[in-house]
Formats: structure tokens, sequence, C-alpha cells
């Protein structure tokens, strides 16, 4: 690839202060009644935000963000990805669904290295959340590969599923453990042995994220590597139990769980194993992926005995530091992201978030690539998020985020300036209404603390999400209210509030505008003409 190179817009007039955009997570708009906690909440300064002459609703899911259809829910990666890539790009669940289908998975070295271990005497382990989210991983790529390994005479396998809750029903791991451990039964026959050995919920067990809580990770290694943790008989036999005796747990946060027979663990994971992580979405396996492959140097938690093992990822989770070293599917090869362009043009930039979302205004906006583009012209500030459920703080670490960005724009470093209010999607994950509405109020003060002090640099606001969630709390059957956890098909808004005054911005009226016409859309309030395949950019700059 050659020196990146923008054009400038010929009738652009530069103004003293930044482009500032904030994205609010999870934030979409939803159908304005009472299952709506983004239309609940009192957000006055949204209210008059999405009055502005300078509005549109983006699409921010399916086919729009790179996923399969149009069924399926957008998410913090593809979002990011989209926002940050300018152009829609084949994500995790279309590339894995076109790579079963082929057979392409099952030809690589990595699933061919996995199955030699398992021919050789070892067991081939399988770790991941178990759902049809589509936003991890999905049930239908693992019973593929179960499949293959009973074609293939791979004899014994051991299943360690994470319970989701999150990108679906918050209580609905039965409806899937009961039908693994019915796939698992049903191959386990002509010698083979088949069964799940241990498990957890997401937020408990094993899928940490960003280093914010290595307990987490650890809590999984004891399970699926060790054998340690309350046992049962089976995954169904553990969920129904947790069920029983905590009439409000929900599956994202059910404890770790081993399966025991005669008082023994039956899928340990043991010198001369292969293990696959069959989530396709990085950001939560990467630190697992680290806990199986790094050697002494690993700090993060006392391992008590690694295995020599064969590790593969579904995909590669982090290019840059190649981890995992091996995996089943080539992730998307995202390149020339509007941070590349900006820092060829020597433009100076800033982002943040907190831990929960500092990846994804890095990592996922620079096309899955870790650390900076130019350390030179860029400055990245994670804030330390707190380790407690988010519906009992919902407030997050916003005003800290609000304050780091009101320091950027102040300090007159940075001309483009970039931030995530995660609250709206992580205390949406949770299903409690109040803490919802807490959550969108507390990104409405945020922003009305932030909008007069780029007002007083004389620089432009842009505000969107990324996803929906925050914006639907509940479902209704027959009656009765359903807790809704998972993200949301709904579009998003998307605004442009201009205290420069330098130039007059119309909106263009995009045919369907998605997350992808973002990136152009800065680049010419930055004052620069698009590359030649970006989307197309929402606005006329006169």
């Amino acid at each position: 690839m050659g020196k990146l190179h923008l054009a400038r817009l010929p009738q652009y007039n530069p103004f003293p202060g930044p482009v500032v955009f904030i994205i609010m997570d999870g934030v979409g708009i939803g159908k304005g009644d009472e299952s709506d906690g983004v239309f609940l909440a009192y957000k006055p300064v949204l209210d008059q935000l999405f009055k502005e002459p300078l509005y549109a609703q983006l699409k921010a899911h399916g086919t729009a963000v790179g996923m399969p259809s149009d069924e399926d829910m957008g998410n913090s990666e593809v979002g990011h990805n989209a926002l940050g890539a300018g152009r829609v790009f084949a994500q995790g669940a279309k590339l894995v669904s076109a790579a079963i289908a082929s057979g392409a998975i099952f030809r690589g070295e990595a699933w061919k290295s996995a199955l030699e271990r398992a021919k050789s005497g070892g067991t081939l382990h399988f770790i991941g959340l178990l759902s049809d989210g589509n936003v991890h991983s999905h049930i239908d790529h693992l019973f593929a590969m179960l499949e293959k390994c009973a074609a293939e005479g791979v004899t014994k396998v051991r299943v360690h599923p994470l319970l989701d809750g999150r990108d679906v029903g918050e209580r609905s791991a039965l409806s899937y453990t009961r039908p693994l451990e019915a796939k698992l039964k049903e191959l386990s026959v002509s010698g083979r042995d088949y069964r799940v050995a241990s498990g957890g919920g997401r937020m408990i067990t094993t899928m940490d994220r960003y280093n914010a809580n290595w307990s987490v990770v650890e809590r999984g290694w004891k399970a699926h590597v060790l054998g340690e943790g309350r046992s049962f008989g089976s995954a169904s036999e553990a969920v129904q139990a947790y069920y029983d005796e905590d009439p409000t747990m929900t599956d994202q946060y059910m404890e770790s769980f081993v399966v025991a027979e005669n008082g023994k663990p039956v899928g340990t994971i043991e010198n001369g194993d292969a293990v696959i992580c069959f989530n396709f979405r990085g950001d939560r396996v990467i630190e697992l992926s680290r806990a199986f492959e790094e050697g002494s140097e690993f700090d993060k938690f006392d391992r008590k005995r690694c295995p020599e093992v064969f590790y593969a990822g579904m995909m590669q989770y982090d290019g840059d530091a190649h981890i995992p070293k091996h995996f089943l599917v080539e992730p998307p090869a995202i390149d020339r992201t509007i941070s590349q362009y900006l820092c060829a043009e020597g433009v100076t930039s800033f982002a943040v978030s907190e831990t929960q979302k500092f990846g994804h205004v890095t990592y996922f906006w620079n096309g899955n690539n870790s650390g900076y583009v130019d350390e030179k012209l860029e400055k990245y500030v994670d804030i330390t998020s707190d380790n407690v459920q988010f519906d009992q703080r919902p407030w997050m670490k916003a005003a800290e985020i609000t304050d780091a960005t009101m320091d950027a724009v102040r300090s007159g470093k940075y001309k483009f300036v970039r931030l995530n209010y995660p609250n709206g999607d992580m205390v949406g994950h949770t299903g409690v209404p109040i803490s919802i509405r807490i959550a969108v109020e507390t990104v409405d003060l945020g922003l009305k603390r932030l909008l007069p002090v780029i007002e007083e640099a004389k620089g432009i606001a842009v505000i969107t999400a990324d996803h929906g969630n925050a914006d639907l709390m509940f479902t209704e059957k027959k009656g009765t209210r359903e807790p809704m956890v998972a993200h949301t098909l709904n579009p998003v808004p998307f605004i442009i509030k201009d205290f420069s005054g330098a130039n007059t911005i119309t909106m263009k009226g995009v045919a369907a505008p998605g997350l992808s016409n973002v990136a152009a859309t800065l680049l010419n309030l930055l004052g620069y003409e698009k590359p030649d395949d970006y989307d197309e950019s929402l606005i006329v700059i006169e």
C-alpha cells in the first residue's frame, strides 16, 4: 500500500475548533413507548438535538454492517469497524458461515493440526459462547464442527459452553444446553465419547475484555483446564440448579460449573490436547487466548499448571499482536481506515472511553488493529471501569470520559476527538429499566457539559450510536413482560451540531444511510474529500 493521501475540499473554510465525534453506545431510536428506555429517559439535551436540521437516522444492523442478513442485530465490534473504515466488510458470522458451507474451514492447517492431536490420543476441546445471538458466536458453527469431528473419526471431544443471556433471552440457557447435550449424545456412538465438561455465565466465566477483570478468565481457567468448581451431572442440571436456588439469576451472571462423574471432572484439559475457541468475535476471548499461549511471562493469575496444547481461535482476534497464533478462518482485512488517512495528513486526534469500550474507539475503530497508527499524532486514554454489575452503577465512568474530552478540546492540541459513552449498551444488557433510564440520562448530562466546551472552541459536534439496546427494555407476550437484554434492530440517531459557523452544511439525503457513511462525513467536516471507495458522505459543504 502506497502513501495515503486525501484531497482537500476546495470550497472549505477552516475553523479553530475540533470535530468531536460522540458515540452513545447502545442508544437507538425505538418505538417511543414504555418499552423504550431512551424515549422514557429525561434527556432535554438529546430531545433538542433530535430537532436539529442536521439530523438523520442510520441503519446499524444486518447487511449495513456486514452481517449475513437484516435479521441479524448489529454490535459494537462491527459498528465501530464500519464507523472507522467508511465501508462495509463481511464480518465474523458471515465469514465463518461461508467457510463452513464451502468446507474451507476444514481444509486449513489449524483444523488439521487440532484433529492430529485428537487422533494421537488427545482430547479436542471447544470453548465458546453457546447461543444463536450471532454477535460473538453461533451454536450452528459449533454443531457443524462437532459433526465434522465425528465424520473425521475423532473419538474424544469435550465442550465448555459459556452461557449468554445477553445477546439472547436472559434466562434462555436451557434452550441451548439441552440441544447441545442431545447432539453430543447422538454423536457418542461407535466408540466416540463427546460430552460437556464445564461452563458458566459469560460475565463471570472466561469472557473478560480489555484487561478489565482477569479474575473472570481465572475462573474459566479453573473450570475448563483444572476442573475446579461446583460439580453437576450435566450442564442442564447446573443451569436448573442455579435457577432454582436464585429465581433472579440470569445466564450471563451464572457461576461456573464442572461436569463430574463418580466425583471426578469429565473433561480437564491436559498435555497433548487441542483447544478450539469457537467465538468469532475477538474482544472477549483475547485474554483466554493469552492464557493458553503465553509462557512463563504470563503474570495475570496463577494458572497452577499450563498444559501443552494446540490452541486455535475461530479467527485471529488481534492481527497486530497475532493473538492467537493459529486460527480457523481469516478475519476481514480492513485497510485504509479514517485514522490511517488522518495520520497520513498530519491531523492530530484524541480517543477516550472507559475500559469496557476503550478498544472500540481504538482497536475496532482502527480496523481490528491494536496500538497507535502514529503515536506522534494520536493520544488514547483508557479510563478504568468499575468491576460491578452495570445496573448497580449505571452512570459508569461517563463523568470521567466527559472530563477527559473537555480537557482535550480546551487544550487545542487535537483537530479530531472521538469518545464512546458505554452506558446505553452495558446497562441496556442488564434489562433493568430504572438503571437503563439513568444510563441514558447520564449520557444526556455528559452532552450538557461537553457541548458548551465545543461551542467555546468553535468546533463541531457529531453525535451517533453504534447500535440500539437501551431503546428496547422488554418485550411483551400474552401479557407477560420479558426483559430484552440484547441489541435491537432499530436505527440510531445521527446529529451534527455546528458551532464553528465557518461553512454551510446541508444533509444530502443519502438513500438507506448507515454507519459506513459516517467516515466520509467526518472527513468532509475536517476539510477533505472522501477516498473514492468510501461510502457516500451524508452532507454537502458549500
